[in-house]
């Protein structure tokens, strides 16, 4: 009993096997045996073969590569549709078009869009440049009535003008509507008053060598003479700025010593003969006095050379110390020896009044 146990055991387990591989002949028979996961192939080329992975969960199941390419679909005609070009494949396709069209002049779009065919700028666009702000708040200066073409004031936005021609003003005060540059030079005692000097010198161009724009000087002060002097590119402004016609004042700080006349004032006010002529001060008054050290200011619209030194000494009083401490209406208030300051646009705006721009 226990032996034909044993055998119908054995024989069990061998009639299972002996069921499964027939199994595996009939299946052999009827359709091709499926390749195991390593045989699979995956190509997708032209060449392709059909034993690949199916698209779908499939392919991963029986052993592809998860995210792997599949196979293209067949098409209504039972065609292959053509294969999806690689990233490197577009790169250089896009990379050829790019050299291919590089030497080529950008194609102009025709002017269809609203106010085209109007020449000139935005005046918000002008007046931003110009440094009011930024160009919603330019519209706000524009909404206030604040802003005027050629003595007209601007009401209605977008309006265009045109930077060369046309007269901007904002409260007033022209704005710099050009590319002009307009600076503050606190220049030190010992510096010259040209931009370059042959000699080596100090001078003003020193201080401005880092500008894209070139700069010229308005005036002069003499090489020991301190404070304001002014810079720019706007030839017509510095021109009117030191011409007598029309009499922009000039303010200095001299220290002499004493003890000085009651009517000092009213000598230089009345006048000083000078060896080219006479020489008037608008202003005169004392601002400090320390024992027989007198600190006096004088203000006048002469530019004649050394005029001031020269008035002074010619009166009996030498000088000492000059500062030139206003050049109109720019003032040299706080502004450090040597230091370079940028005109605001009010300022600008004043000096373009006091010579009818």
């Amino acid at each position: 009993m226990r032996s034909s146990g044993r055998n119908g055991g054995n024989g069990g387990r061998g009639n299972h096997r002996g069921a499964g591989n027939s199994r595996d002949d009939k299946q052999g028979q009827g359709r091709p045996r499926k390749p195991r996961p390593e045989e699979r192939r995956y190509d997708v080329g032209p060449g392709a073969t059909q034993d690949g992975p199916k698209s779908g969960r499939g392919g991963s199941a029986r052993g592809g590569a998860k995210g792997g390419p599949k196979q293209p679909r067949q098409g209504a005609g039972g065609g292959r549709t053509a294969p999806a070009r690689s990233r490197e494949y577009e790169a250089r396709a896009e990379e050829r078009n790019r050299e291919r069209y590089a030497g080529k002049k950008d194609v102009k779009l025709p002017k269809t869009f609203p106010g085209a065919e109007q020449e000139g700028e935005r005046l918000q666009k002008v007046l931003a440049r110009a440094g009011y702000g930024s160009r919603r708040a330019c519209e706000e200066l524009i909404e206030q009535a604040r802003v005027e073409i050629n003595g007209e004031i601007v009401l209605e936005q977008g309006r265009r003008v045109d930077p060369e021609k046309d007269e901007v003003k904002v409260d007033g005060l022209t704005v710099a509507t050009q590319s002009y540059q307009f600076f503050s030079l606190n220049k030190p005692a010992g510096v010259v008053s040209t931009m370059e000097d042959p000699e080596g010198r100090q001078c003003l161009g020193d201080y401005v060598t880092n500008r894209e724009t070139r700069l010229f000087h308005v005036g002069r002060l003499d090489t020991e003479t301190e404070g304001v002097i002014l810079l720019t590119n706007h030839g017509e402004l510095a021109h009117r700025l030191t011409h007598p016609k029309y009499g922009v004042k000039k303010t200095y700080l001299a220290h002499i010593v004493g003890p000085i006349p009651r009517d000092l004032g009213k000598q230089l006010k009345d006048g000083i003969q000078l060896e080219d002529g006479y020489a008037r001060a608008d202003h005169f008054r004392v601002v400090e006095q320390t024992g027989k050290n007198y600190l006096v200011e004088v203000t006048l619209h002469e530019g004649r050379k050394h005029i001031v030194r020269r008035m002074l000494a010619e009166a009996g009083f030498p000088v000492d110390k000059l500062v030139r401490t206003a050049f109109g209406p720019i003032t040299l208030g706080d502004q450090k020896s040597g230091w370079l300051r940028r005109l605001s646009n009010t300022e600008v705006g004043m000096l373009m009044g006091e010579v009818d721009l």
